[in-house]
C-alpha cells in the first residue's frame, strides 16, 4: 500500500477446511513514511469471497465496488450464485482491460468448495493452496512453506498466516502495525482486527 510502482505490504491466504483464510498487516505507507496504522487491506466481496490487496490504495477502493456490482448482477440477472472460479475470471478481465496499481489475492467458497487466486499485472491467475504477496511476501512464503498442510483446521490456518504476518514484520519496512484476518466460509466473511499478530499466531 505505497506509491505508484511499489508494493509495500505483505497479505497471505490460506485454504483449510474448507474454508478460506486471508490475512494481512495494518500499515499503509507512503515514500518512506508510515501514513496509518489502521489499515483495511482485505475486504469481503458480497458474502463468499473476500480480497486482500497491496498496492495503491485508491485503485483497491475502486476495485472491491466493481467486483461486488458485478457479483450482484450476475446473481440478479441469473437468478443462481456466482462461482469463485468465475468471480476470478471477471477479476482478471478487469485487471487486463484497466490496468490497476495493485496486486492482490482472491479467496471464496462455492458449491465446489474453496477456492484462492493470485493475479499478475498482465490479469493471469493461478488457483493455489496457500499464498503471499506484497514486500514482504517472500518472507511470508518461507513460514507458509514450512507450516502449511492441507489438513490445517481453520484456527490453525488462522495461527500460520498470522505468523507469516508476523515474520514478514519483523524484515520488512512496510510492513507492521497489527493485523487484519478474514475467514470465508460460504455463508458470510468474517473478518477480524489485531493489534498484535500474536494474538492469533499462538
Amino acid at each position: 500500500m505505497v506509491q505508484e510502482t511499489e508494493f509495500g505490504t505483505t497479505i497471505v491466504g490460506l485454504v483449510a477446511d474448507g474454508r478460506v483464510v486471508l490475512a494481512s498487516d495494518r500499515r499503509a505507507s507512503v515514500s518512506g513514511m508510515v501514513s496509518s496504522k489502521r489499515a483495511d487491506k482485505v475486504f469481503p466481496v458480497g458474502d463468499r469471497a473476500a480480497l486482500a490487496f497491496t498496492g495503491a490504495v485508491g485503485d483497491a477502493q475502486a476495485l472491491v465496488p466493481k467486483l461486488e456490482t458485478e457479483v450482484r448482477l450476475y446473481e440478479t440477472r441469473r437468478n443462481e450464485r456466482m462461482s469463485i472460479p468465475a468471480l476470478a475470471t471477471f477479476t482478471a478481465n478487469t485487471m487486463r482491460e484497466n490496468p490497476l496499481r495493485v496486486q492482490h489475492v482472491l479467496g471464496g467458497v462455492d458449491a465446489d468448495g474453496p477456492h484462492l487466486y493470485t493475479f499478475d499485472a498482465a490479469g493471469g491467475v493461478l488457483d493455489q493452496p496457500y499464498a503471499a504477496d506484497g514486500s514482504g511476501g517472500p518472507t511470508a512464503y518461507g513460514v507458509l512453506e514450512s507450516e502449511y498442510d492441507d489438513g490445517l483446521s481453520v484456527a490453525e490456518a488462522r495461527s500460520v498466516a498470522a505468523r507469516a504476518v508476523a515474520a514478514a514484520s519483523e524484515r520488512d519496512l512496510a510492513s507492521g502495525d497489527g493485523l487484519n484476518v478474514a475467514v470465508v466460509d460460504g455463508e458470510r466473511v468474517d473478518l477480524d482486527r489485531y493489534d498484535d499478530p500474536a494474538a492469533v499466531a499462538s
